[in-house]
């Protein structure tokens, strides 16, 4: 259960400190003006890693068990917040940053103690004190700078980061490393709270701050699981479980190098600086490095148990590919885009005419609208067991939707959020738990096709709804980078059960029912608050019963057995 704690509790103190940080932005004089190296045309504030690093390091300090390692990185990522903040308001120079950095690093390596014990090709123990201490320090300070230069278009570098931390929690869990997995996941639910004001067009940027921080706590999970709790896998696997970030940092290193320039002089050699010099627009070049990097974290989990020349061979041969066809493309002229693209016109405009048909346009939201208040509602009823934990937390949530009721008032518009979310969380993740008591296997199938009819009509409700749509719900590059989790949660499922809770499951259908209820969220306008009520419904339904206020087991499954077998 602290799982689901760690990165919710994340990801909220996330999404708070952000906008509150938002707030003070300009008065603090953390403000990243337009340059000639900038994308963007208006100021934008950079606090954003504030809600990255809080949101990650009070987590891990509540619920985590707090060993040596643990209290180094608390500390460590104190000293990266600053630093960050103090380069983000006054713009240090490369020295300073570094100093910064290696004060972040060292105590960890040293004390941690956080150091390579062997290299590829090498055998484990290996390695001398002194030096796997060196090397982990300077692998720390390199990914610290390799995260903070890809931090170039808006959502790039916290969503390669997602990738890769995904990746981490995903392979701690595989071999059994549940401190590094609770690490991952408070690191994902920062990133993910962060995320939600950074997607194109982005209101934040992380800074300094948030790009340190997570180049650091990414260089620390590879050390501590490929060095220490896990040896036996390869320490070449980094490679792919860091992926384009260290690439992009070597590979500007050469060019800058080659050119004779000051390796620390800001340049337009990134890789999304060249995606961009194609023709590809701003999400369109960020999605394309996520596919490329997510590409990469999938093979390394997919080869972690490969030698070293495997995977250093693999990998080779994966950069090789990414940068013939960028050069190929690039001497050869080829553009993203052509040239005076025009709008739709004869059968193209006859057809876009028929998707505006009212079957597509109407009756998926409305389908929604009885679909997902219907499921919070009776699944809450119907599931077996509800921990207390849960009942209390539901609880305290039904207080401001009962005063918001009883006064008549506009002021619980963020508590009836809240309460959304949470109803629905609670519920898809008890009836992914506790699945012994009902699933049957018609009752999966009805479980499956079920979500599948959600997604499917959350889906035609984005694509084929009115103009307004552009306006209030936009596709961005995180809903790629979030579906593309959910693939590769599934290609693993079979590595990822605990007990009879299936972990790819319960990311499936959780974010297709967020997704949907998000889309319900944005367009209620002033129909009638369906799913606000359902969810204070399923609210109070689970602290009713995880209370133990009144027994309340409905168990319909015997008839609904006797029926479907006749």
């Amino acid at each position: 259960m602290n799982y689901l704690y760690i990165i919710a509790g994340a990801a909220i103190i996330s999404l708070v400190v952000v906008p509150l940080m938002m707030a003070y932005a300009e008065r603090l004089g953390m403000m990243d003006n337009p340059g000639q190296r900038r994308v963007h045309s208006k100021p934008i504030p950079r606090v954003g890693g504030w809600g990255i690093v809080i949101g990650t390091l009070i987590p891990v300090f509540a619920l985590a068990p707090m060993g040596e390692l643990q209290g180094l990185f608390i500390f460590s990522g104190l000293v990266l917040l600053v630093f960050g903040a103090l380069d983000d308001r006054f713009e240090m120079g490369p020295y300073a940053k570094f100093g910064g950095q290696f004060l972040a690093a060292i105590p960890i390596a040293v004390f941690g103690p956080l150091y390579f014990t062997h290299l590829p090709f090498a055998d484990p123990s290996s390695l001398p004190l002194w030096l796997g201490t060196a090397i982990a320090v300077f692998c720390l300070v390199g990914m610290i700078n390799a995260t903070n230069q890809s931090d170039g278009l808006d959502g790039l570098a916290g969503g390669e980061s997602l990738l890769s931390l995904c990746a981490f929690a995903m392979l701690s869990y595989m071999v059994g490393a549940y401190e590094p997995l609770m690490l991952c996941l408070a690191a994902i639910g920062g990133t993910l709270g962060f995320l939600r004001y950074n997607t194109h067009p982005a209101r934040v940027f992380m800074g300094d701050s948030g790009a340190q921080f997570l180049g650091f706590t990414l260089a620390v999970l590879a050390i501590w699981l490929l060095q220490t709790s896990e040896p036996s896998l390869s320490p070449s696997l980094l490679l792919f479980l860091l992926g384009l970030p260290v690439f992009d940092f070597f590979l500007v290193l050469y060019v800058r190098l080659r050119a004779g320039q000051h390796i620390f002089k800001a340049s337009k050699h990134h890789l999304h600086h060249r995606l961009l010099s194609l023709g590809f627009v701003h999400h369109e070049s960020v999605v394309l490095i996520y596919a490329m990097h997510g590409v990469m974290v999938v093979m390394g989990l997919w080869l972690r148990n490969a030698s070293d020349g495997v995977l250093i061979l693999s990998y080779i041969a994966m950069i090789s590919v990414f940068v013939f066809l960028l050069t190929r493309a690039e001497k050869t002229g080829w553009r993203a885009h052509r040239v005076g693209e025009t709008e739709p016109h004869g059968l193209a405009k006859q057809i876009d005419s028929m998707l505006q048909h009212r079957l597509l346009v109407v009756w998926p939201r409305r389908a929604l609208e009885l679909l997902i208040p219907l499921y919070l509602v009776v699944v809450s009823a119907a599931i077996s067991a509800v921990p207390r934990d849960f009942a209390w937390v539901s609880a305290i949530l039904l207080i401001p939707l009962v005063l918001q009721f009883v006064m008549k008032s506009d002021w619980g518009s963020g508590a009836r959020r809240i309460a959304i979310y949470t109803a629905t969380v609670f519920v898809v993740y008890l009836c992914a738990w506790d699945r012994t008591g009902w699933a049957r296997q018609w009752a999966v199938y009805a479980e499956m096709g079920y979500y599948a009819l959600v997604a499917l009509c959350a889906a035609i409700a984005i694509r084929f709804s009115p103009g307004r749509r552009k306006e209030e719900f936009v596709v961005t590059s995180l809903d790629y980078l979030l579906v593309f989790i959910v693939i590769c949660s599934m290609l693993f499922s079979d590595y990822l059960p605990v007990g009879d809770f299936n972990i790819p499951i319960f990311i499936v259908a959780l974010v297709v029912m967020l997704y949907a209820i998000e889309l319900l969220i944005v367009e209620r306008k002033t129909r009638t608050d369906w799913l606000g009520r359902a969810s204070a419904i399923s609210l109070l339904i689970i602290a009713w019963r995880g209370l133990e206020v009144v027994q309340l087991n409905i168990n319909f499954f015997p008839w609904l057995d006797q029926l479907i077998t006749g």
